[in-house]
């Protein structure tokens, strides 16, 4: 037996959950290798939404996925998932850090990731799965690291399955895998639906009571009442 390293890892889970006709979003097409698995996972029927901010990556995403005709790339960030994608997700990649041969100074950053994983929280069906690889070792690195790491560890564990898979005797700030499964819709609506039962049941229960009290007052009270 020999342990996958990260990257085969994380590709052997987008196997497990992106089936022909699914959608899939690249939330970092980087040079396109994402993007290029997840077109071939979902097939002609599916449909894959790959973005970056940069126009390098973009171009050399395009180069890569042109035999596919199902692939939308955006040149836009990724904290505007929702402006382009409206249709349940089977799986959804980051790759944090920069891009790779590029420029280094231009890197993913907290609070556009944290917006982006959100949206994307919000897109997977369920048996969906959100996948994250981050990259720490680079200047402003370890911030978003720790954003994340705060982000995904409060999610309600009745909603989603946080796992963190990762090599920690490496030296060096090797990457590491958060892998998160939704197992069923978020709560918060269902709550809110559950306290307006409840509470409509209660003055259902207590109106019968309020108006037997009516009935059997004596009229002394109810004329006190009106003046």
């Amino acid at each position: 037996m020999t342990i996958q390293r990260v990257l085969p890892f994380t590709k052997s889970l987008l196997e497990q959950a992106v089936s022909s006709g699914d959608v899939a979003i690249d939330g970092t097409a980087g040079n396109g290798h994402d993007t290029h698995f997840l077109a071939s996972l979902t097939g002609t029927t599916g449909k894959v939404f790959a973005f970056d901010i940069q126009a390098e990556a973009i171009s050399a995403t395009r180069i890569r996925v042109q035999e596919f005709e199902h692939v939308e790339l955006i040149h836009d960030s990724h904290a505007k998932i929702k402006d382009y994608v409206s249709e349940p997700i089977a799986a959804a990649v980051f790759n944090l850090g920069y891009l790779p041969k590029g420029d280094h100074s231009i890197i993913t950053k907290a609070k556009s990731t944290l917006s982006a994983l959100e949206q994307c929280l919000d897109l997977l069906k369920i048996k969906g799965v959100l996948l994250v690889v981050v990259y720490s070792g680079h200047e402003g690195g370890s911030e978003e690291r720790d954003a994340v790491m705060e982000f995904v560890s409060s999610l309600p564990q009745k909603t989603f399955d946080v796992l963190k898979y990762e090599f920690i005797n490496q030296q060096h700030s090797p990457p590491f895998l958060l892998a998160i499964e939704k197992k069923q819709q978020a709560i918060k609506k269902r709550r809110k639906e559950q306290v307006l039962f409840s509470a409509f049941f209660q003055l259902s229960f207590l109106f019968p009571l309020f108006l037997a009290d009516l009935l059997v007052m004596p009229p002394q009270y109810l004329e006190a009442g009106k003046s």
